[in-house]
């Protein structure tokens, strides 16, 4: 009996050795798994235990979350079964609310037929993905969500203007959160969109922006497509308790839809709701002040700035052009820089200015692009005489603002370039950016303005802050005018009057 009882000894140890072998292995490819991979085995992978190539979702219905949410196997974007993490989030109250939310606003877009269960569809700017839940759940299973962090199964990392999928992609694409309302980059944004959206695929946005000068941008902004329509409805809380509905549709491949710039004195006419800003604004002084550097402060706080009136989110680029700069440290810096509300936005500054006494202040300075010229109505040599205190310790405190002058009258005068300003603003930016003008140009308003109107370039400009020139009242002489000048105060007012009968935003400076 030893010689038995020996080899089932030799056996038992064999088959320890395998079982304690086979848990070696089990054990390493699951620190594998969760420690190097964070997360559970891909489809493709190599796999213990089969999954189920269409996990059921777990739930009573809408609203009503479940403890697993349905995977897609498109090549797109394969993802595995959450883990308890995942399910505590979607257990919160919070997301819970999102989701009956999105899925309330997809069943519609459903019953109108903007989106199918078989739609291959994106969420942009989905930090949790409540809204990639929603569409999983109500039976858009081929759903994904992007974000800058991911949050697997149901978000993946990338961002909204740079997409990591190829063209041509989705059937829905949808866009909420008011992603696209604080996009630092909405050109990028709605390129991204027409690059990855099919043909005849439907894209929809929610936005906090609801005017009309809003709307009107967003439509020119995503040129890739036809507008379909917008509705208003109810956020989900106090932080976007409105929202406007966008849905748009891509016509053809988008391309060729991009609508150029061909303003001309018979095409060019400020649209309607820009007018209706300015009716808003704050009327202009009819009486000539007695004091206009005293008005300026009072002017200034009765101000109506557009950006105070209206959203301007979707706009791909903004600009601010300084005709008459002087100093880097004058308006750019004490009024533009620190006054103008831009709504958190980042301005391209365009500096135009004649004298070369300020022109080392310009150097590397950040987003301020310097032209060291005078603006005018074509291309050509002038004169530009500066008046000045020859006395004064401060060299530019001294110097009094210059001014163009046909030919050279003696004096302290510069022999400068002019150049067309008209036709370099048509160059510079378009109907799609936000412009913000300001003049001080020394009386050549009188000029340039109607240049604007006869080129159709007035219409790229959004708001504009201009200082008038006139015959005024003299600090140093009580009764008696200035004869630098030979406007008159009532001509100025003309010139206003008709830039705002055109819908022409102006605001009066001194």
């Amino acid at each position: 009996m030893e010689p038995s009882t020996g080899k089932h000894s030799f056996l038992r140890n064999i088959l320890v050795r395998l079982f304690l072998f086979s848990v070696l292995i089990i054990g390493f490819r699951f620190a594998y798994i969760v420690t190097i991979r964070g997360e559970s085995c891909d489809f493709g992978d190599f796999c213990f235990f089969a999954v189920p190539e269409n996990p059921p979702l777990v739930g009573a219905g809408i609203g009503q979350l479940s403890s697993s949410a349905a995977i897609s196997t498109d090549p797109v974007q394969k993802t595995s079964p959450a883990k308890p993490s995942h399910r505590d989030l979607w257990d919160t109250d919070e997301f819970q609310k999102s989701v009956h939310f999105y899925s309330s606003v997809f069943q519609d877009l459903l019953a109108d037929g903007y989106l199918l269960p078989e739609s291959k569809s994106l969420c942009l700017d989905t930090p949790a993905g409540e809204d990639v839940f929603a569409l999983k759940e109500i039976g858009v299973q081929d759903t994904v969500g992007v974000y800058k962090k991911a949050s697997k199964p149901l978000v993946i990392s990338g961002l909204a203007v740079k997409l990591p999928f190829e063209d041509n992609t989705f059937d829905f694409i949808f866009s909420g959160n008011g992603g696209l309302d604080i996009s630092q980059k909405p050109a990028e944004f709605a390129a991204e969109v027409s690059r990855t959206l099919k043909p005849e695929g439907f894209f929809v946005v929610h936005t906090a922006s609801r005017d009309e000068y809003s709307f009107n941008s967003f439509i020119d902004l995503f040129n890739c497509c036809k507008f379909i329509r917008s509705r208003d409805i109810s956020g989900i809380d106090s932080s976007m308790p409105n929202i406007r509905e966008i849905i748009m549709k891509k016509e053809g491949d988008g391309s060729g839809l991009i609508r150029p710039f061909t303003a001309s004195v018979n095409k060019c006419s400020v649209p309607g709701y820009k007018q209706e800003l300015v009716e808003k604004a704050e009327p202009l002084i009819a009486e000539e002040p007695l004091k206009p550097w005293i008005a300026l402060k009072k002017n200034a706080k009765n101000m109506k700035y557009l950006t105070a009136m209206a959203d301007i989110n979707f706009k791909e680029r903004y600009v601010y052009v300084d005709v008459g700069a002087r100093s880097y440290g004058s308006s750019i810096v004490s009024w533009f820089k620190k006054q103008y509300p831009k709504q958190n936005k980042t301005f391209d500054i365009y500096a135009i200015e004649a004298d070369k006494t300020f022109y080392e202040q310009y150097q590397n300075k950040r987003g301020v692009t310097l032209l060291p010229y005078a603006a005018w109505v074509r291309n050509e040599t002038l004169f530009f005489e500066i008046n000045s205190d020859p006395g004064h310790k401060e060299v530019e405190k001294g110097r009094g603002m210059g001014r163009i002058q046909p030919v050279q009258s003696g004096g302290n005068v510069d022999e400068i370039q002019g150049f067309d300003f008209a036709n370099w603003l048509k160059s510079t930016v378009t109907e799609k950016d936000f412009v913000v003008m300001k003049m001080d140009v020394e009386g050549t308003e009188f000029e340039l303005i109607p240049r604007l109107f006869e080129t159709g370039a007035i219409c790229l400009i959004d708001e504009i802050f201009l200082e008038c020139h006139y015959n005024r009242w003299q600090k140093c002489c009580p009764g008696e005018r200035s004869s630098k000048y030979q406007k008159t105060y009532g001509q100025c007012l003309e010139l206003m009057t008709s830039l705002r009968q055109s819908g022409v935003l102006v605001h009066q400076w001194w």
